[in-house]
């Protein structure tokens, strides 16, 4: 346990991050199940709509610490790609 006051302090900040970023990610989570659910259902222009909707959201997640740039980069290229196959 935290004994020294900049401990202590430490302790609390990792808390309210913790739970910041928790909300965040859940977020996303959300935005990129939506746009799953249009993939599934095969509506083309609901996904490519969902899509356009979590993309920002997805990277904002980047910009605050909460995914790794790449990882952003990844899901969306791989969202994309399966957005532009129910075309096809």
């Amino acid at each position: 346990m935290a004994n020294t006051p900049q401990a202590k302090k430490r302790a609390r900040q990792n808390e309210r991050r913790f739970a910041v970023n928790k909300a965040r990610r859940s977020r996303i989570r959300t935005y990129l199940r939506r746009v799953e659910e249009a993939i599934a259902s095969g509506d083309q222009a609901a996904a490519a709509e969902a899509l356009k909707v979590a993309q920002p959201e997805l990277m904002r997640g980047v910009t605050k610490g909460v995914f790794h740039k790449n990882t952003a980069s990844r899901k969306v290229s791989r969202l994309s790609a399966r957005v532009k196959a129910i075309g096809a």
